[in-house]
């Protein structure tokens, strides 16, 4: 059984939340299933269990699938229509999906089954649970969903897993060879199911991994644009602009919300700064800012707004229980679609243009401190030697690459739909690829916003030199923490390491915590 530090995540009582998804796909949280979840699940069963005695036709019960909706099944040969969908479903290509999104929308997919809405007996609650208990991860291929019916392929694979076939991961050797999942099952003391009628459409038909890859995005995200606001501030500070644009009552006049917070976090960062410019009596200051400065709470606010929106839809979807059919409180059994990916899709889009809006304008502010005809005052790509050194400037060329990458992966894929299932299935909502896209360009901006912080404490050290003032103390004690790990070059030096600990400052959390030790509270 795998070790379980987080505290336990209760199903069928109260919906999930999307810090219960991250809980269970990052922390190994153990899950419980609730005496009502047991209730209703028993009671949905008896349903299909009645359907399935009767001499009609029921989709999913007694007949084929999709456009084989039309040929019956003999009671003799229920079994193996379940067994043949799983193992034929299960079409996954390419590379591994992350063991974090595979737990991700296993848990989603169980709180659908113990909704009593599916059909599908006790016993296969309980075993999905006990795989996922035990840290037993089945293995799933990038490539093979269309994201209507669902996440058939990714779902196929867990499914496996359950009838004790497939290849898994196990707790104890998460980045080891594959272990056949019948091996990985009787170590754990899990029987493999046999299932039943309905049971295997119940396993397959649901939009949970691309749920669940937004549930982990907007988790990151959540961070990432506190550490964009930290970032601007920074490099604000760095090229010896104005705060004044910052100040509420002008972003009053333009209430949005995303847009308030980014703008009084960047206040909150700047307080007692000594380089900025304040307008004094009687000196000149600077009038305005380049957009990348001054415009800084209005993209990272925009994104902000963005990710309030997919996390509204996220919320709608953790209370959902998807399936086709689904078994009805009044015990009718009813065909639809909701299993389309459409809603989850057009949001993982939405913020992969968000994510690849905020690398650009962060990567802006990157280059402006290399040049020095508007860097006011440092020295060319920040060199300790320029000319002799190189200093920043490859620095740059990374950030320009991966926002260039950001940008195409920013070109939607909700927008694309290829028919399938004989053109039973003529319109498809692609919003697994939506997810496996914004995955990498959240990683991506990630890495362009700790190029900018890499960036701007380096110019803090030339300005401590320049005897211009001090920082403000956020901002100091940035400078402090990325000195821990990164010294202040005297000349140029192997850069890719350096690149390297910063990224893992910012993705740690440890630029965050940094600043909030300083302020005596975190940022919003």
């Amino acid at each position: 059984m795998t070790a379980h530090t987080a505290a336990p995540v209760a199903i069928g009582d109260a919906p999930l939340t999307i810090a219960d998804v991250v809980s269970v796909a990052r922390a190994d949280a153990r899950i419980e299933i609730s005496a009502t979840a047991r209730e209703r699940v028993t009671a949905s069963r008896s349903v299909i269990e009645a359907l399935a005695n009767d001499t009609r036709p029921h989709y999913g019960v007694s007949t084929g699938f999709g456009a084989l909706a039309k040929v019956q099944i003999p009671v003799e040969k229920r079994q193996q229509l379940q067994r043949s969908l799983i193992r034929s479903h299960a079409a996954g290509t390419g590379a591994e999906v992350e063991r974090e999104v595979v737990r991700a929308l296993m848990l989603l997919r169980l709180n659908t089954l113990a909704s009593g809405r599916t059909g599908v007996r006790i016993e296969v609650v309980d075993t999905y649970a006990a795989i996922l208990n035990a840290g037993i991860t089945p293995v799933v291929h990038e490539y093979g969903s269309l994201g209507c019916s669902g996440d058939l392929s990714p779902l196929a694979h867990c499914a496996l897993t359950l009838m004790g076939e497939g290849e898994v991961r196990t707790a104890a050797d998460p980045d080891g060879r594959p272990v056949a999942a019948a091996e990985a099952l009787a170590a754990a003391g899990i029987e493999p199911l046999v299932l039943a009628e309905k049971e295997g459409l119940a396993l397959i038909n649901g939009t949970d991994g691309m749920l669940g890859m937004l549930c982990l995005a907007l988790t990151d995200l959540a961070h990432l644009l506190t550490i964009a606001d930290i970032a601007a501030a920074a490099s604000v500070e760095g090229l010896t602009g104005t705060d004044a644009v910052f100040a509420a009552d002008l972003h009053a006049l333009r209430p949005h919300p995303g847009q308030a917070s980014a703008a009084a976090n960047m206040v909150r960062v700047l307080e007692g700064s000594h380089l900025v410019q304040r307008p004094r009596e009687g000196e000149f200051t600077r009038v305005q800012d380049a957009y990348s400065l001054r415009c800084a709470p209005q993209v990272h606010g925009a994104a902000r707004d963005t990710a309030a929106h997919a996390a509204r839809v996220a919320g709608i979807e953790l209370v959902s229980a998807i399936d086709n059919p689904v078994v009805l409180p009044d015990g009718r059994v009813e065909s639809n679609g909701n299993f389309h990916g459409a809603p989850v899709a057009y949001v993982l889009d939405f913020l992969a243009i968000a994510v690849a809006d905020v690398a650009s304008i962060s990567e802006r502010r990157t280059d402006r401190f290399l040049d020095v005809s508007r860097n006011h005052g440092l020295p060319p790509f920040l060199a300790a030697d320029a000319g002799l050194d190189s200093g920043l400037m490859i620095a740059q060329y990374t950030a320009a690459g991966i926002v260039s990458e950001l940008k195409r992966l920013a070109a939607p894929a909700s927008v694309d739909s290829i028919p399938s299932s004989a053109m039973q299935e003529d319109h498809v909502s692609m919003g697994w690829a939506a997810g496996r896209k914004l995955r990498r360009s959240i990683d991506g901006l990630a890495r362009v916003l700790s190029i900018e912080l890499l960036t701007s404490t380096r110019a803090l050290d030339f300005r401590a030199a320049d005897g211009l003032g001090d920082p403000a103390p956020a901002t100091a004690a940035i400078h402090a923490l990325f000195r821990t790990r990164i010294p202040a070059p005297d000349t140029d030096t192997f850069l890719s390491p350096t690149i390297t600990a910063a990224h893992e400052l910012v993705a740690s959390g440890a630029v965050r915590s940094a600043v909030a030790g300083v302020l005596g509270a975190p940022l919003d």
